[in-house]
């Protein structure tokens, strides 16, 4: 199963994250203090049926990784989200 992780910047400051499958919240959490922080709480509560994550911070999607890429390369994908959603928001702006 591919479950997809929403990272984003909390209303409150710092990071909310959720994991969804089909739509549907399967767990997340609030008042964290950075991407990699709520991607590490993501991937420690997936199950052994999760096979790979769809990735997404304030709502735009920048890939779908192997769990095993999440866990030993978060700071990369980490700062590939961030890059992509910078690109994206500042294409929209200009």
């Amino acid at each position: 199963m591919i479950v997809r992780i929403d990272i984003h910047h909390s209303e409150l400051g710092g990071f909310d994250y959720a994991v969804r499958a089909e739509g549907d919240e399967l767990f997340g959490d609030s008042g964290l203090t950075s991407v990699l922080h709520c991607m590490a709480g993501a991937i420690e509560g997936l199950g052994p049926e999760i096979k790979a994550a769809e990735f997404a911070f304030q709502g735009i999607v920048s890939g779908t990784y192997p769990l095993e890429v999440l866990a030993t390369r978060p700071n990369e994908v980490a700062q590939h989200a961030v890059n992509t959603t910078r690109a994206v928001l500042e294409s929209e702006r200009g």
